[in-house]
């Protein structure tokens, strides 16, 4: 089990990387809600980079991504688990673009994480909302 900080990093980075690019403005806004979300208060930012490698290396086993998923769910109480979709829709939003792979990669962390179709819908939403450009 991983504690609750790294598994919502875990769930950034698993989106971020699901098509393969992970993009500077994916990584600017996972370091941006590492640095000022409460979910994140006690965690050194300075280790982010050490925990989305741990990820990525995670990733490229076999099964890799069905174990982490397990590992996110477990890891996190069922109130952080739509916190960690939430961060996870903000990342596919914030490069104003959501690839097929990120958004499969959304549907497999909603049913991962339990998160209902109606609250995905809406927290989907809030995300374009706020990374829609001018």
């Amino acid at each position: 089990m991983i504690d609750h900080p790294r598994a919502l990093i875990y769930t950034m980075v698993t989106v971020s990387a699901s098509d393969g690019d992970m993009t500077d403005p994916e990584l600017k806004t996972i370091s941006e809600n590492v640095r000022y979300l409460p979910a994140f208060r006690g965690f050194k930012l300075n280790e982010l980079t050490d925990v989305a490698q741990e990820c990525t290396e995670l990733l490229s086993d076999e099964d890799g991504l069905d174990k982490i998923i397990g590992m996110i769910k477990q890891s996190l109480p069922p109130r952080l688990r739509e916190t960690a979709y939430a961060l996870a829709c903000e990342v596919v939003a914030a490069d104003g673009t959501a690839t097929q792979e990120e958004l499969r990669m959304l549907e497999l962390l909603r049913h991962g994480l339990d998160v209902d179709r109606l609250t995905a819908a809406a927290l989907e939403r809030g995300a374009r909302a706020r990374y829609a450009m001018g």
